[in-house]
């Protein structure tokens, strides 16, 4: 079972503003809930406006289900470096025995997992992924490279919270870049500042510091200093509620790891491509806005609500 955060009192006192407010909706499950309209409207707005800011970038725009083939995973490594955050997908393929045995011991509340059987399916836990084997199938890359937009589309990582903050699914704005690796590095700099100059324009106070992913395990602790060390993961900070501020939108250069485990190459002497994504937590904005601006959008200072087209 995932270890369960408890949120520090101001977290706590947060989130209850927002339940009562009907912001959010409680499931009974720590980080998984229903949204209301006002939440929907802040949060449909902040993705309009990343929408406007990477038009001048022509991305292409891709979509995808919140799903993945299982074999994805296990091909980038994933339960190596996150099998603490996984979401895998059981499904029933009994017979009528085994499902009226199934319904009983789900009636009392009990385990009930002995009769499922995992298919071939995993929740998604980055919008990029789909990306990388997608673009591959296409064959080399133009000189350039291109640029892709995933959407915001949900995506799920085991992390129970009472941090309203930290969600177990969520809404991952994810812009993705594929190219040279000059050109994939500056496509990461000039973003980092664009992103910071975006959350800026709606009134939140935002900066940006490298970071390292939460890998798992001792080996995982060495992976995380050493991309700190390359400087391959930076995170836009922004105080929601807590001790500390929140990363609300996160860039990870991979380097060559997506184009050598798919075989992404540019059409050019040197084959190299590199690949880097920016992904914006939507929920994490939008309870940056909440959180700064107050609980009811249509009280909030007018530049705001123009920018966003409130």
């Amino acid at each position: 079972m995932a270890e369960f955060r408890p949120g520090d009192p101001e977290q706590t006192a947060f989130l209850q503003e927002l339940l009562d407010a009907r912001l959010l909706i409680d499931s009974g499950i720590p980080g998984v809930y229903g949204r209301g309209e006002g939440f929907e409207r802040v949060r449909s707005a902040f993705d309009a406006r990343v929408t406007a800011a990477a038009a001048a970038d022509e991305p292409e725009r891709l979509a995808f289900p919140p799903v993945l083939p299982r074999r994805q995973i296990e091909e980038i490594g994933y339960l190596k470096s996150f099998p603490h955050l996984a979401g895998t997908i059981f499904s029933f393929e009994g017979d009528e025995e085994q499902a009226a045995a199934q319904e009983a011991t789900a009636e009392r509340h009990e385990d009930w997992s002995e009769f499922q059987t995992q298919t071939d399916l995993c929740l998604t836990p980055a919008a990029c992924y789909p990306v990388y084997p997608a673009i591959a199938a296409r064959g080399k890359l133009a000189p350039g490279g291109l640029m892709v937009d995933a959407g915001g589309s949900y995506v799920f990582r085991r992390e129970p919270s009472g941090d309203p903050a930290r969600l177990q699914m969520f809404h991952q704005r994810e812009i993705v870049r594929i190219g040279e690796p000059a050109t994939v590095a500056a496509w990461r700099d000039a973003w980092r500042d664009r992103s910071i100059e975006l959350l800026r324009s709606v009134g939140l106070d935002a900066s940006f510091d490298v970071a390292s992913d939460p890998f798992f395990g001792r080996s995982g602790r060495l992976l995380a200093r050493s991309q700190k060390a390359q400087a391959l993961k930076f995170e836009v900070l922004v105080q929601i509620a807590g001790p500390e501020p929140t990363a609300v939108a996160s860039f990870n250069y991979h380097q060559d790891h997506f184009s050598s485990t798919y075989g992404l190459e540019m059409d050019a002497p040197d084959p190299t491509a590199h690949t880097a994504c920016l992904g914006f937590g939507l929920e994490r904005i939008t309870l940056a806005l909440l959180r700064t601006h107050g609980l009811d959008s249509d009280e909030w200072p007018g530049e705001v609500r123009e920018e966003l087209g409130l």
